[in-house]
């Protein structure tokens, strides 16, 4: 019997009330996550990832957001939760880690005292008791002397040992689920590399299911098992982390591929911009930028996603019927230097 999905996330959208228009950050946006799994969000900063990220448990503000859809964590649907009931959910069971820890600490207070707070707002402990698990979570993110740094403010650690107090707080409760938004984008790339190493370790050892929202396609290769490519709030692709590298089957998809060091577009990177969310395009988002587009691209909806082969789906009309996917795939369906960069096992 196959085991239910941790996250199962069906038809998501969400808009924003502005003075422009309704904008559509979000649209129809479905994936599944399962436990110890790691989905990772990429595509082009204003995709719409992180409004995704956070309209799963409900973090936007509303008005002016208001979200539509069906987000089910083990079954149960979170969208018909009370906030009392979302809240004790999102603590316990899910938990983030926002980009920039730098804003998501309170500089006015010592590092182990907003740990501390952490555990007691989930747990009936003592303060020493707290500390002690403190403590013991600062050891486990790899903070030398942890003991000693307890009582260290946010200003004295620099900007990996910030995020690793960040992860620290987000293991308080066990969950079983972290959402992870560009965690690794403020640090240089050894620390990174840190960084990223700590949460697939943490991952083996309390099995979390992991969404991690991330532009960087190196990152990507590194952490996921999983990809959905997102594109001006629309699912261009989404497969296997093997399928996107080895076969990147939409020509979004590809051009990011091409963006990567020692590809076609690294030194320019894809011409012209995202669409207005306000007014987007019809067809497919991406047909103004695409090579490849033709008439039909540019008219209708967004086209339904089609099997290119099992569980590896595009959103382009050159996998429907009547059309030759290999006009966009050409003779090389690999990604050359980029496929080379999957390492996770």
């Amino acid at each position: 019997m196959t085991q239910p999905p941790l996250l199962s996330v069906d038809g998501l959208t969400t808009t924003f009330n502005t003075d422009a228009g309704l904008l559509t950050a979000v649209d129809d946006v479905s994936f599944d996550i399962a436990e110890g799994e790691t989905l990772c969000l990429v595509g082009e900063s204003g995709s719409g990832k992180t409004v995704a990220s956070e309209s799963i448990t409900r973090l936007i503000d509303s008005p002016p957001g208001e979200t539509g859809g069906a987000v089910r964590y083990r079954g149960r649907d979170l969208t018909e939760m009370s906030e009392s009931e979302l809240r004790s959910l999102r603590g316990d069971n899910i938990t983030h880690i926002f980009q920039n820890p730098q804003d998501a600490l309170n500089h006015c207070y010592t590092v182990g005292w907003q740990i501390v707070e952490a555990i007691q707002m989930h747990e009936d402990v003592s303060d020493d008791a707290a500390r002690e698990r403190a403590v013991d979570l600062l050891n486990e993110v790899g903070i030398a002397n942890a003991a000693a740094r307890f009582d260290d403010y946010p200003h004295e650690f620099s900007g990996g040992q910030k995020q690793r107090v960040m992860i620290a707080m987000a293991l308080v409760t066990n969950p079983d689920l972290l959402i992870a938004d560009e965690p690794t984008t403020a640090l240089d790339v050894t620390v990174q590399a840190q960084i990223l190493r700590l949460l697939n370790r943490l991952q083996d050892e309390y099995g979390l299911g992991i969404l991690f929202v991330t532009h960087d396609l190196g990152v990507v290769a590194e952490i996921a098992d999983r990809v959905v490519v997102m594109y001006a709030g629309k699912v261009m692709e989404h497969g296997s982390v093997y399928d996107i590298f080895e076969q990147p089957s939409h020509p979004y998809t590809r051009a990011l591929m091409e963006c990567l060091p020692g590809g076609e577009r690294a030194s320019g990177g894809i011409p012209g911009t995202l669409p207005d969310p306000v007014d987007p395009p019809d067809g497919c988002r991406f047909a103004p930028r695409c090579d490849h587009a033709v008439s039909e691209c540019h008219t209708g909806e967004q086209p339904a996603e089609a099997e290119v082969s099992d569980s590896h789906c595009a959103s382009c009309v050159y996998y429907q019927p009547g059309y030759d996917a290999g006009t966009i795939l050409g003779p090389d369906t690999g990604s050359g230097s980029a496929s080379e960069e999957v390492t996770n096992d």
